[in-house]
């Protein structure tokens, strides 16, 4: 199944996530109640598991508006709201199912799976291709123009992101959450630690970038032309466009007119 987990307590997502991935599931998690609908917009989700209280938009009110849109998508509530009038509240909303706090996870996979077998059999996709990209999620392999492409676990991670959000505007924070597993409780301090963990990925990702000869198009938001393919590299494969394409779609997006700053990314 395919799981949006919208959860704005750091610990609980992490502890949340984990348990659903352990079990066979793909997870996304949202930390506030604007991103969670955002992302709900997009489709493509077996359940959801929301928390009644969140920042920006509230639990019930982001289902209410959901349903109101057609989304028949189940979901469950998470709250620490555990009275009669609570738990009604969260079913006349649209919910289908209701569990207080604290849980145990055991007991939550099971109530989302219920949610699955409740909707029926779904086709969940396992293979993405965007032109002549191609990603096998089951055979763990990605192709480019029919040649195999040796990626690392982080970046085939990254990749399956990125395509199974195309044509969406994906932000860094939605990265470091669902790629590298970063969880934060307040978008100000997600701010900061974005900064601060950018470099190590950039260097990864820039280390085999082809010439600038190679390249003589590209350009990085506003910036000079051929201004991330400064590394002189002999490596100038299918390999180091991938990465050149991953890094110009996030880690030059910042420098994009009109979202200076603000790290959108359109996969």
């Amino acid at each position: 199944m395919r799981v949006l987990v919208i959860e704005d307590d750091a610990d609980a997502a992490t502890f949340m996530v984990k348990g659903l991935r352990q079990a066979g599931h793909a997870v996304d998690h949202a930390l506030d109640g604007a991103i969670g609908k955002s992302m709900a917009t997009s489709g493509g989700y077996d359940a959801y598991v929301i928390d009644r209280m969140l920042p920006q938009k509230d639990g019930l009110s982001l289902l209410e508006e959901r349903r109101s849109e057609g989304d028949e998508t189940p979901a469950l509530f998470l709250s620490a709201l555990g009275e009669v009038d609570d738990r009604v509240a969260g079913l006349q909303a649209g919910g289908d199912d209701y569990l207080v706090k604290p849980y145990q996870m055991q007991e939550l996979i099971a109530r989302v799976e219920a949610l699955g077998r409740r909707r029926g059999p779904t086709n969940i996709q396992t293979t993405f291709s965007v032109d002549d990209l191609e990603m096998d999620i089951l055979a763990r392999t990605v192709r480019r123009g029919g040649k195999k492409i040796d990626l690392q676990p982080r970046e085939f991670r990254l990749l399956e992101y990125l395509l199974r959000h195309a044509g969406q505007v994906v932000t860094r924070t939605m990265l470091l959450e669902n790629v590298w597993e970063y969880h934060f409780d307040r978008l100000s301090r997600a701010g900061r630690r974005t900064r601060a963990i950018r470099t190590p990925p950039r260097r990864r990702i820039a280390y085999d970038l082809p010439s600038r000869s190679a390249q003589p198009d590209h350009r990085c938001g506003g910036g000079a032309r051929g201004q991330c393919a400064g590394f002189e590299d002999q490596d100038r494969g299918d390999r180091a466009d991938l990465r050149c394409a991953i890094h110009r779609r996030i880690l030059c997006s910042g420098r994009r007119a009109g979202h200076a700053g603000h790290g959108y990314a359109r996969a």
